[in-house]
């Protein structure tokens, strides 16, 4: 188990600075520089600021002080937003984003599962269909279209709910939503084929035959088991869903990490953009690792497989 997290930890650092290096090269290779605008500045203020943010310096010594800089966590100032670090953005921008993560995660899983088990008990009947209906819905329209959606039907016709900010306790449940129809599609779909196929196990009719009540063997043999795709697939849909705020962020006019990274882009602030960037990687490499401790805890069998190996 050992070996396992220590080589999952080294994967994760060698991809970290491959996604810099290459970050890094791929901005700089990007025509113009952050303080080119449509209104000229004079070339001697240009000058100053290109020598304040070592711009002017060999591209080779650019690259060493960027990757020393990250060696000491740092990830410099914004280039656009005077004496502002990137850390401070982030920080201050994640906390909109986290907040509508965890609730869209929660609501994701929570539906999905539901929804799932619904169709798999009612296997090849209306509520059957019907969920399965909604979970190719759901798969097949964008989050900004759901979003779009939702702000005229429920924000603007019916005028439940604010279409903009977060102002409010109400004002997440709208972004939320829109957030988390595409996952909860996909975990109903997983969720249900997952269910019939444990429920036509061996082990399932043994349990029937001792005479355990449906609810037991539903919740304590069936759905342990046939929730690890689910588990799979929430470490990449968690950062999916902080990543992938970045469009509905913007629709309800949130100020989390998505704004600032469309306008990083648009600004040009290559701090910014590479800081971000780095960022919403470290989001899904950690996602993707808690997800694989958090198998060895459902699952027994790959706990001892995993002990084996070390």
């Amino acid at each position: 188990m050992i070996r396992f997290v220590l080589k999952k930890l080294i994967f994760i650092l060698v991809s970290l600075f491959v996604l810099a290096s290459a970050t890094f090269f791929l901005m700089k290779a990007i025509p113009g520089n952050p303080f080119m605008s449509e209104k000229e500045i004079p070339k001697a203020i240009r000058a100053m600021l290109e020598a304040k943010y070592g711009l002017n310096e060999p591209l080779w010594k650019q690259y060493i002080t960027y990757i020393n800089n990250l060696i000491h966590l740092d990830l410099g100032m914004s280039m656009k937003q005077q004496y502002t670090t990137v850390a401070s953005i982030i920080g201050t921008g994640f906390l909109y984003s986290l907040q509508l993560g965890i609730f869209a995660i929660i609501l994701s899983v929570v539906a999905g599962v539901v929804l799932g088990i619904v169709a798999a008990i009612y296997h090849r009947k209306f509520l059957d269909t019907f969920t399965i209906f909604i979970a190719v819905l759901g798969v097949s329209v964008p989050n900004f279209v759901v979003a779009a959606a939702l702000q005229y039907f429920l924000g603007v016709k019916l005028n439940w709910f604010d279409v903009a900010g977060l102002n409010d306790p109400l004002d997440y449940v709208l972004p939320t939503i829109a957030l988390a129809v595409l996952p909860a599609a996909f975990i109903a779909r997983l969720t249900r084929s997952s269910m019939l196929e444990v429920l036509t196990a061996d082990y399932i009719k043994t349990a029937r035959a001792k005479g355990l009540s449906g609810r037991v063997i539903l919740v304590r043999h069936a759905l342990r088991n046939a929730i690890l795709p689910v588990v799979t697939y929430i470490g990449p849909m968690t950062a999916n869903i902080i990543t992938g705020s970045v469009v509905v962020e913007q629709i309800f006019g949130i100020g989390g990490l998505g704004k600032f990274f469309v306008n990083s882009i648009t600004n040009r602030d290559y701090t910014l953009i590479m800081g971000l960037t780095l960022f919403y990687a470290v989001v899904l490499m950690a996602a993707r690792f808690l997800t694989d401790v958090a198998y060895a805890f459902v699952d027994p069998r790959i706990k001892l497989s995993n002990r084996k190996e070390g």
